[in-house]
């Protein structure tokens, strides 16, 4: 590559980091809400200020800065927001939606004033605080679109259990966002969460309080070591979550001897690319930089192989492998 081809090509890196911060104070403080809101007339600076309790001197700041990044239109002294980034930074239910992205990768950057040091000792950070765990929950509002909008799509026996009634466990269910979207997609399921962390199950139960699921499901604290819990099950399900288990084979092994016959046992999660080419696009890109977060925290993404490796030692069958459209991977056994 040229040289003036370099550079600009790292000058626009730079920028990306100041887009994304934009993009998360945008979503974070429900500008980009109240922009859709208004629709094409647009809010002057001082009436979106007002409707999101920020001060009108940093919301002039930061819609120049957006606008000089193409997030939005400054246009006769109004803002407006086009309806192609309202789809992607705000329609949870869209496999394109990136806006819990944006809130993570911020949020995670937080902590790496202890990255120099992660680098010297090689010692990971295993405890972060609250706020990212939360930030975390912003992530799976995607993964939960994904599991419905494409993970379903090729698993119509599954479904059709689901409908009829059946019981679910939700292995390290985080903030429980995926067991209340289960519940109000199939009325006659009855599901079972369980999470270690007190923040994340705090979050779960509050969630399903709020939603008038109380009777339907349920959120259990184990220890991190804990790899499921006793009991039989129609449907376990991981998303985003085996490659932080301490020993994943040993989880697998407890859910596969939990289902009942017929039951599905379902991984959905992000994995490392195996092919040089595949780190060298823009979907590389995001994977790198979640995979150094991870590696930070001691745990790291892995690449199919490696999961293959997991199903072998919990002595389970192999799994079939789904590529999903948005790049996810979703590992499925059907007990028989």
């Amino acid at each position: 590559m040229r040289l003036d081809d370099r550079y600009d090509d790292l000058i626009a890196a730079l920028g990306g980091f100041y887009r994304t911060w934009l993009v998360f104070l945008g979503v974070d403080l429900g500008f980009f809400r109240a922009l859709r809101a208004a629709g094409d007339g647009g809010l002057a600076i001082d009436d979106l200020a007002l409707r999101t309790s920020t001060h009108p001197l940093a919301v002039e700041t930061w819609a120049w800065a957006a606008d000089a990044h193409g997030l939005v239109r400054a246009d006769g002294g109004s803002l407006t927001l086009d309806p192609e980034t309202a789809l992607i930074l705000l329609d949870e239910q869209r496999s394109e939606f990136l806006g819990g992205q944006f809130v993570h990768s911020v949020v995670a950057t937080m902590d790496w004033d202890r990255m120099i040091d992660f680098f010297r000792t090689g010692v990971p950070v295993h405890e972060r605080p609250d706020r990212h765990r939360a930030a975390i929950e912003q992530v799976t509002r995607q993964v939960i679109a994904v599991f419905f909008t494409e993970g379903l799509a090729t698993l119509p026996n599954l479904v059709a259990r689901l409908v009829t009634g059946a019981r679910v466990l939700d292995v390290h269910c985080g903030g429980g966002r995926w067991l209340v979207a289960m519940a109000q997609r199939f009325p006659e399921l009855q599901l079972v969460g369980i999470e270690a962390e007190a923040d994340s199950i705090a979050r779960a139960r509050e969630l399903v309080e709020d939603a008038g699921l109380g009777d339907r499901i349920r959120i259990e604290q184990v220890a991190r070591t804990d790899v499921t819990r006793p009991g039989r099950f129609d449907l376990v399900y991981y998303q985003y979550a085996l490659h932080f288990l301490p020993d994943p084979p040993t989880s697998l092994r407890a859910s596969w001897e939990a289902l009942d016959p017929g039951g599905s046992l379902l991984v959905l999660d992000w994995l490392l690319p195996t092919e040089p080419e595949e780190m060298r696009t823009i979907h590389g890109e995001l994977i790198a930089g979640v995979h150094l977060d991870e590696v930070f925290m001691g745990a790291g993404l892995r690449d199919v192989a490696a999961y293959r490796r997991w199903f072998a030692e919990a002595g389970t069958p192999e799994p079939e492998v789904i590529e999903l459209p948005s790049g996810a991977t979703l590992f499925v056994l059907v007990r028989p």
